[in-house]
């Protein structure tokens, strides 16, 4: 072993070195498993994430952003069929284009209310809640992306327990090789621990409860 070998930072480099080599192990090894679980979790989706109601006519419709065209044509398909009089949108996004876009398609305008605070699905149910409760709805329809139904119907659920809660999911428009390869097929893989992580902080108590003041609206602001 030559002297430069023997010096502190030699090993603490070779320590490194040998580090690096085992993270990228891990690192490849993550990516093989996840390439390999990925057809299967693309192919449990619908009947893992997946939750869908027969039908029927509520007091609410309650849409949540995210996914704003398709979320704003499944609401307003149903607004026109008469399922509710009324709809709710949630969201911070865009929830004022979500009600434009429901405006475009025939919904009338006085008939669409918006919380436009949320950014979490949590936030979504627990920012709701004071309003659905306001407006003395007992039953809503909940309108949000096929594979997100099920971890919002538990959001709204725990934070409206007194609302009978009926999910109407905007439905897959790619068949399931092309949802894939989409943005579809990211929002998915992501769907697994987000559902999972909220089902141990709903079973913990850890999920929060303050609901923020309202602030004015952009119309009222201008």
């Amino acid at each position: 072993m030559t002297r430069a070998q023997t010096h502190p930072g030699w090993t603490i480099r070779r320590a490194r070195k040998r580090s690096r080599k085992w993270f990228f192990a891990g690192l490849g090894l993550a990516a093989v498993l996840a390439i390999s679980t990925a057809p299967l979790a693309l192919f449990l989706a619908d009947p893992l994430l997946t939750i869908r109601d027969p039908i029927g006519k509520v007091d609410m419709i309650v849409v949540l952003g995210g996914d704003g065209p398709s979320r704003a044509t499944r609401a307003a398909g149903l607004w026109q069929t008469g399922v509710a009089p009324r709809v709710l949108v949630s969201g911070d996004g865009d929830c004022y284009w979500i009600r434009e876009a429901m405006v475009d398609q025939g919904v009338d305008r006085s008939a669409i209310a918006i919380e436009c605070q949320s950014g979490t699905t949590w936030e979504n149910a627990l920012f709701s809640s004071p309003i659905l409760k306001q407006m003395n709805v007992r039953s809503a329809a909940l309108v949000t992306s096929w594979y997100h139904s099920r971890r919002a119907m538990a959001s709204f659920e725990a934070a409206s327990a007194d609302i009978r809660w009926m999910s109407v999911p905007v439905e897959p428009r790619q068949p399931l090789e092309k949802i894939a390869f989409g943005p579809d097929g990211i929002q998915i893989m992501k769907e697994y621990p987000k559902t999972v992580w909220y089902a141990i902080r709903h079973s913990l108590g850890l999920e929060s409860t303050r609901i923020p003041a309202p602030f004015p609206s952009r119309e009222a602001r201008t």
